[in-house]
């Protein structure tokens, strides 16, 4: 029998770091590798029931069409005039933020050596009517505040913990592009 030297990734949280790594130098290299575009479709099914799409997307230097279209409906409960076919949008918000914090979490953290055995997240926005009814221009017609509750199971002291948290919120894209103001442009589509 001959032996083999076979290298095992380092896989810390379900990351693989060592693949992490060499990303990094690869950007490092070439920086057009980091630039991505992500994109989704929307199509009004009828009332407030929309659907959307995601399928494709461009990033390190090609398209990718690689995966299968994923479609989430999204509409109003009654109270609001939909039948809860889905969502509503503000919840998606919400629900894309949750996996981006907790995301950008867990890979840092495996950057860092760090094992988490476990994170789960609440979160909760407030809505006043009176924006998005047009009732009042002083009311925000979006979220007035938004609060995260992270639990933790990890051997970490509650302050490191702490900055676990600070750690996902300083490279989480979604809660900086919530958080921070950000060019949004809207056009008719010829």
């Amino acid at each position: 029998m001959e032996a083999t030297a076979e290298k095992k990734d380092k896989i810390i949280n379900g990351v693989n770091v060592d693949q992490l790594f060499s990303t990094i130098e690869l950007i490092k290299k070439n920086p057009d590798i980091a630039k991505f575009k992500f994109r989704a479709r929307n199509k009004w099914i009828g009332g407030t029931h929309n659907r959307g799409t995601v399928k494709d997307f461009y990033g390190a230097l090609q398209e990718d069409d690689s995966r299968e279209p994923v479609d989430f409906d999204m509409d109003e409960p009654p109270v609001l005039l939909g039948h809860n076919k889905g969502m509503n949008p503000v919840e998606y918000l919400l629900v894309a933020l949750s996996g981006c914090l907790t995301t950008s979490m867990v890979a840092h953290a495996a950057a860092k050596g760090i094992e988490i055995k476990g994170v789960e997240s609440r979160y909760e926005g407030d809505i006043d009517l009176h924006g998005f009814l047009g009732l009042s221009e002083e009311v925000d017609v979006g979220y007035q505040s938004i609060r995260i509750y992270f639990k933790i199971d990890a051997d970490l002291s509650d302050e490191e913990k702490k900055e676990l948290i600070l750690m996902a919120k300083k490279y989480s894209p979604v809660f900086n592009t919530i958080a921070n103001p950000v060019s949004v442009s809207v056009d008719l589509d010829r």
